[in-house]
């Protein structure tokens, strides 16, 4: 298995990153600001990007898996990748995620807690109802993990 960081032509990864962020028009907001890592594992299989907030807070914008390769611990292993690799840099790492059981769950395994929420956030901001696992999306639950 094999991570790396990619600097150059990261829309080429906007299949997998669609998986996680149904707008392209969102994805532009961070995409370039942002820094993208993939996890290969003779192939592609998972994507994360992380922009900086503040001199002590990064956030993981998006956190993709192909879905053959769902549950198979890909995005936990980014998740841990990262945190090691922005530990020096900043104290905190956020992430929001839609109010979805599944999502709470994974993040939590991966050490985050409940920060605060962000209400209509997904009704604001995409032109169409968004749904994850049969939930529609309404409020965007933000996450924190100490780095």
């Amino acid at each position: 298995m094999e991570i790396k960081m990619i600097n150059e032509n990261k829309k080429q990864f906007l299949d997998l990153l669609l998986l996680a962020d149904e707008s392209e028009s969102m994805i532009d907001k961070y995409l370039e600001r942002g820094e993208l890592f993939a996890l290969y594992d003779n192939e592609l299989r998972s994507v994360c990007v992380v922009t900086r907030e503040s001199c002590d807070i990064c956030e993981l914008k998006n956190i993709a898996t192909y879905e053959k390769w769902h549950g198979m611990g890909y995005g936990s292993k980014l998740i841990q990748y990262i945190g090691a690799f922005y530990k020096d840099k900043y104290k905190t790492m956020i992430v929001g995620t839609g109010d979805v059981p599944s999502m709470m769950q994974f993040y939590g395994k991966n050490g985050f807690h409940l920060s605060h929420r962000i209400h209509n956030f997904f009704t604001d901001n995409y032109d169409h109802p968004m749904f994850e696992n049969g939930v529609q999306l309404v409020d965007m639950v933000y996450l924190k993990k100490e780095l």
